[in-house]
């Protein structure tokens, strides 16, 4: 992590803004993550309810939250004995925080610039907004693609044959505000008469495209899905992450059948069942060619999970 970059970055900071009655709870799940949480922590600084839900970590994580936890009383913790997953943590936080505005983020953040109170002025000065993304960074300060369109057949066989080789063609990072279907979880604020209307998140999706489906009821419950770019967030993205290439793949696979029996046509899910095992026969036979044991073991799995759902 280059250290210095990042520290340079957060030092740009604006004049204090007013709270002014505004009250923002930060809910952040994290499992086996002590050290990038806490420097997530020391970004945040004060005026927020945060509440941190560890889902079963063994890295020393449970101790630090205590220690921070006596010296901040701003600070809540859940201590989960196993991983509930990313939404089941955060339906956790939900139903203890008194927040008006709920920012649900990563433990592998750093925020840059308030970021949480200018979301939540952008959700006060829109009623007809439920749910706001701001602008993603990587450490370099690069814009990290954030927001996309719901995954249609269409944009589905764009993200999975496509994107691998052509860039990210249908996720994106905008100059301006922009109604978007979905903003990524790393940093997405509801209001919480939204949450009220329109449920928790759905704990049947253990990881990744949880936000994606989440997102799709509360605009089906007649709220708009905003990408705001006029707060920063950076996102060491993937540090968070303790099993490699391999779950997450894994986990897209089983949150896209899950999303598409939920939510679309029996042919749809066929067409979709149909894509993702031509894309899992496609990344064996590169993998039994070019002897890559993780291709292989991963994409067996991947076929499975198709078989099975």
């Amino acid at each position: 992590m280059e250290t210095k970059k990042i520290n340079k970055f957060l030092s740009n900071k604006t004049n204090k803004l007013d709270f002014n009655g505004i009250k923002i709870s930060v809910i952040i799940p994290s499992y086996n993550t002590k050290d990038l949480l806490e420097k997530c922590l020391q970004s945040l600084g004060s005026g927020y309810e945060i509440i941190v839900i560890d889902n079963g970590s063994t890295d020393g994580s449970v101790a630090m939250l205590k220690k921070l936890q006596s010296q901040n009383p701003a600070i809540k913790t859940i201590f989960n004995q196993k991983n509930k997953g990313f939404g089941g943590a955060n339906n956790q936080g939900i139903k203890i925080a008194t927040g008006d505005y709920l920012l649900f983020l990563n433990s592998d953040t750093l925020i840059k610039d308030e970021a949480p109170l200018r979301m939540a002025q952008f959700l006060k000065e829109n009623p007809q907004v439920g749910v706001v993304g701001c602008r993603l960074l990587n450490k370099d300060g690069s814009s990290q693609p954030s927001a996309g369109p719901f995954p249609s057949p269409l944009i589905t066989f764009i993200m999975l044959f496509a994107e691998h080789w052509l860039g990210d063609l249908v996720r994106g990072s905008f100059p301006k505000d922009k109604e978007v279907d979905w903003v990524m979880g790393a940093a997405m604020m509801v209001k919480k008469e939204v949450i009220v209307k329109a449920g928790l998140m759905d704990e049947g999706i253990f990881m990744y495209m949880d936000e994606v489906e989440w997102c799709y009821r509360l605009k089906k419950a007649g709220f708009k899905v905003m990408f705001y770019p006029g707060a920063e967030i950076i996102h060491l993205f993937g540090a968070s992450s303790k099993s490699g290439r391999t779950d997450p793949i894994l986990n897209i696979y089983r949150g896209l059948l899950y999303f598409y029996k939920k939510h679309y046509s029996p042919s749809q899910l066929f067409i979709l069942k149909i894509m993702l095992k031509l894309k899992a026969a496609g990344a064996l036979i590169l993998g039994f060619l070019t002897n890559n044991r993780y291709l292989k073991q991963t994409y067996v799995q991947a076929l499975e999970i198709t078989r099975s759902k």
